[in-house]
């Protein structure tokens, strides 16, 4: 008698999640759009306290969750970018409202926050390197934020506020850049065609806004 097949399919239980992309984007861009219009100078310093709770909520909150069903959902470039870029978030937090700096010297915290900015651009650069393998649109985010941390850590390293607010403006094109991107993942999931382009690389075709 021949033997039953009883050979299944391994389901996909990430297959039963939406994309986290746009998601962690738009948390990303709009915590980045309101930090950079203070280091741009379009704020006055004294307002940056607003920020902490887009930091730790939805920049820090939200891109983490972002980043933990990019993990589920077996992306792994989108996985180590929202969930590492939520951590900065939140540590920006805790870095801007519960760090006590006060018995370092103004250049020692200066050097020490630069240090700091300086950790994250090395990061950016070697996401915006595996993001070559993605599409034009994230390329171009990581691009212009590996320039903004460049930009804002040699202007917290060596105090000087030309550099700070060129890195603000630097951040206010990452933040648009963000926003098209997430609204891309948004409008064409929706219509279920392409209405907002997002430039994959030649022969693929990517089903996240953030998928290998």
């Amino acid at each position: 008698m021949a033997t039953p097949d009883v050979t299944t399919a391994t389901p996909n239980f990430g297959a039963a999640f939406a994309d986290p992309g746009p998601l962690g984007l738009a948390a990303f861009a709009m915590t980045t759009f309101f930090l950079s219009s203070v280091n741009a100078g379009w704020l006055n310093g004294s307002v940056e306290p607003v920020v902490l709770g887009l930091a730790l909520f939805y920049g820090g909150l939200g891109q983490l969750l972002a980043g933990m069903w990019e993990f589920v959902k077996g992306n792994t470039f989108g996985a180590v970018a929202f969930t590492s870029y939520g951590a900065f978030w939140m540590s920006f937090w805790y870095l801007a409202g519960h760090t006590d700096l006060t018995k370092a010297s103004a250049n020692d915290a200066a050097h020490g926050v630069g240090f700091y900015l300086l950790g994250w651009t090395i990061f950016t650069v070697y996401m915006f390197v595996c993001s070559t393998r993605t599409n034009g649109a994230i390329m171009a985010v990581f691009a212009f934020l590996a320039l903004t941390f460049f930009f804002l850590f040699l202007g917290k390293y060596t105090t000087t506020t030309g550099l700070t607010k060129l890195g603000g403006y630097l951040g206010l094109v990452t933040a648009v850049v963000a926003w098209y991107t997430s609204m891309a993942g948004v409008l064409n999931a929706t219509a279920q065609r392409v209405l907002l382009p997002v430039f994959p690389r030649p022969a693929v075709a990517p089903q996240s806004a953030l998928r290998r």
